[in-house]
């Protein structure tokens, strides 16, 4: 038994008898033939996340009718931030806008700011914003 191949050793462990056992050298191996376009399918290009960081963009806007909240929501939607300027606009319009881009801000976790008098901030989750805009503007600021 010391002489048998491994697997014969095998073969009779199993009780498959000598003839039974196909050898290797009968066999006839096929290859795999890799195609070059599936493994070009699996690159993930790590630079990629880097663009799409660069590219997000804030909108300004200057609604004057109630339907422009359209095109502000489309872009927040779109992952771009934007400025709402409502100084064109009367006050019972611009608080049913800013109800308006509040839901959507909820919607995509984002966040609106009041940055100005009448002028809003809405960015979608992703941003940061750092620092804060003081509503009162004194002489020595200006000097």
């Amino acid at each position: 038994m010391k002489g048998m191949a491994l697997g014969a050793k095998f073969g009779k462990f199993f009780g498959i008898s000598e003839d039974q056992f196909d050898e290797d050298e009968d066999y006839q191996y096929e290859e795999q033939q890799t195609s070059q376009g599936d493994t070009n399918k699996k690159v993930v290009s790590l630079d990629g996340k880097r663009r799409t960081m660069s590219e997000k963009k804030i909108a300004l806007f200057e609604p004057r009718v109630y339907s422009d909240v359209k095109a502000i929501a489309t872009r927040l939607l779109s992952d771009q931030a934007a400025v709402v300027n409502f100084q064109r606009m009367d006050e019972q319009q611009s608080k049913r806008i800013v109800d308006f881009l509040t839901g959507t801000i909820f919607a995509i976790n984002g966040e609106i700011q009041r940055i100005g008098d009448q002028i809003f901030l809405c960015t979608p989750a992703g941003f940061v914003v750092e620092g804060n805009v003081t509503s009162e503007f004194t002489d020595s600021d200006f000097n």
